[in-house]
């Protein structure tokens, strides 16, 4: 059993005979009375997304769900196909699933899976990757005073806002939690 006070964000548990993984965590306390607990929850199995609320002190049963990694390989029609780097068996994972974490998979990219009875439900990637710069346009000069972006295209066909001064062929981290820019790579 897990108390609700342990839901952080990404945690698993089970309730109603569903798999949810935890997206954000809210706790609120009004004057004298318990506090209540709030999270955006992801049905692994259904892909859905809701809130739910909890009152302080009550409990959750753990999620029995196991991380494997795994690498990206490729897209066939709805499905994503990742490979086990150990034994590599292949493990297709319906695009329902992947969801908007799609936008950020390349050839190659290592993620873990999230495996329970041997069915793959979902997918964690690293919360920071580095893309290349593929077509970008011009840089231009006085645009200084304030953060001035411009749209641009990565290695993986992703279009994503970066600095004024970004051209092509440089190496830009991005964060996928929120498709934003976040550095220049050397």
């Amino acid at each position: 059993m897990l108390n609700v006070t342990e839901l952080r964000s990404g945690t698993i548990f089970k309730e109603d005979g569903n798999l949810w993984q935890v997206l954000t965590y809210e706790h609120n306390k009004m004057g004298r009375g318990s506090g209540t607990i709030k999270v955006k929850v992801k049905n692994l199995k259904g892909g859905s997304i809701t809130e739910k609320s909890f009152i302080t002190g009550a409990r959750v049963d753990e999620g029995n769900v196991e991380k494997k990694s795994a690498s990206y390989l490729y897209q066939d029609g709805e499905s994503f196909i990742f490979m086990d780097p150990q034994s590599f068996e292949q493990f297709p994972l319906a695009a329902e699933v992947v969801g908007d974490q799609a936008k950020y998979l390349k050839d190659g990219l290592d993620v873990s899976l999230l495996v329970a009875d041997g069915e793959a439900l979902g997918l964690e990637i690293p919360n920071s990757l580095i893309y290349e710069i593929t077509e970008t346009g011009p840089g231009e000069k006085g645009n200084t005073v304030s953060n001035v972006f411009k749209s641009a295209v990565v290695d993986n066909g992703m279009e994503v806002k970066v600095p004024m001064f970004a051209k092509v062929g440089d190496k830009v981290k991005i964060d996928t939690r929120t498709g934003q820019y976040l550095e220049r790579v050397k």
